[in-house]
C-alpha cells in the first residue's frame, strides 16, 4: 500500500504491473480492494493503479465530520491523477466510482487518454429520458436511505444486504464470498455520509461534454436503474462504444473477471 498527498489527504492505493498507469476507482462500500479479481488480467499490459477515496478503507471512518461529497470525491481523484506519470492516464470507475470518473472527464479531459465506466451510479434528470417502454425502477437512494437507518439502529449485518439484494436481487448476500463481505463491512459507516452526497444528476449537456474516448460496460443480468443508465449516457456520449458481459451482474468484474479483463483490455489497446 502506497499512499498520495492530494487536499490535506493521504489518498491510499494498490500498484501492480508495469506500463501505461490505469487508475480504477471504486463504488459504495468499496476501496481499493475492489477490483482484485481483475488485477491479474489487467496488470499484463497496465501499471494498474487502484484507489481508495477520502475516508474509506484503510481509513476507519467515525462518520464525522461534512466532506464526505461528490465533489470532494472528484477533487480528490483529479489532484490524485495530476501525480500520477507518465500521463495522460486511462481511468475506470464503478458504480459511484464510475459517477466520479465520469465528473473528472467533464472536468479535465487532459488528464485522460481514456475513460471505462462500469454501470456508473447515479440519476438522470429530464433532458435524458429512458428509452420507451422501459419499467419504472425505484431508485436506490431508498434503499440508502434504507440502510443508513438500519445502520443507526445498529444492524450493520441487515444493512449491507438490504443494499446489496437492493442491486443483485433477493438471496444474493448469502452468496458473496467473505472476503468481499468484509471489504463492504469495513466500509460501512460511510454510508452515513453518502446521504448528504449532494450528487448531481446526469445532464444531456454533461453527457456530451464528454470527450475522452470511453467504453461503457455493464452487466448482462443487472436490473434496475444501473441497468439503464450506462445505456443511456452511451447514446449521448460521442463516439461512446458498449460491451455487456453476459450472466454477471452488478459486480461483474468480480463474477467473471476474464470476460470483463478482455473487454477492458482490448479497449485500452485500441
Amino acid at each position: 500500500m502506497q499512499s498520495f498527498r492530494v487536499n490535506g489527504y493521504d489518498m491510499a492505493y494498490l500498484e501492480v504491473g508495469d506500463g501505461p498507469p490505469l487508475v480504477c476507482v471504486h463504488g459504495t462500500l468499496g476501496d481499493f480492494r475492489t477490483w482484485y479479481s481483475v488485477l491479474g488480467p489487467l496488470s499484463k499490459s497496465h501499471r494498474v493503479i487502484s484507489v481508495s477515496l477520502r475516508h474509506f478503507f484503510p481509513e476507519h471512518w467515525d462518520a464525522v465530520g461534512d466532506d464526505y461529497r461528490v465533489a470532494q470525491h472528484v477533487a480528490d481523484m483529479i489532484a490524485f491523477i495530476e501525480q500520477v506519470r507518465p500521463a495522460p492516464v486511462d481511468l475506470m470507475g464503478h458504480s459511484r466510482g464510475g459517477h466520479i470518473a465520469f465528473r473528472v472527464a467533464q472536468a479535465r479531459p487532459d488528464l485522460l487518454r481514456k475513460l471505462v465506466l462500469a454501470e456508473p451510479g447515479g440519476d438522470l434528470d429530464a433532458s435524458l429520458p429512458v428509452p420507451e417502454g422501459t419499467p419504472a425502477y425505484p431508485p436506490l437512494a431508498a434503499r440508502t436511505a434504507r440502510s443508513v437507518e438500519m445502520i443507526r439502529a445498529g444492524d450493520i449485518e441487515g444493512a449491507l444486504q438490504n443494499f446489496y439484494e437492493g442491486i443483485e436481487g433477493d438471496g444474493s448476500w448469502r452468496r458473496v464470498p467473505a472476503a468481499a463481505k468484509q471489504q463492504l463491512r469495513d466500509n460501512t459507516l460511510t454510508f452515513l455520509g453518502q446521504i448528504n452526497e449532494q450528487r448531481r444528476p446526469y445532464t444531456l449537456a454533461d453527457a456530451q461534454a464528454i470527450r475522452t474516448p470511453t467504453l461503457l460496460i455493464g452487466g448482462g443480468a443487472t436490473t434496475g436503474s444501473l441497468s439503464v443508465m450506462w445505456r443511456v449516457l452511451a447514446e449521448h456520449i460521442a463516439g461512446a462504444r458498449t460491451a455487456v458481459i453476459a450472466n454477471a451482474g452488478h459486480w461483474m468484474f468480480e463474477q467473471a473477471p476474464l470476460e470483463y479483463g478482455e473487454e477492458v483490455n482490448r479497449f485500452l489497446a485500441e
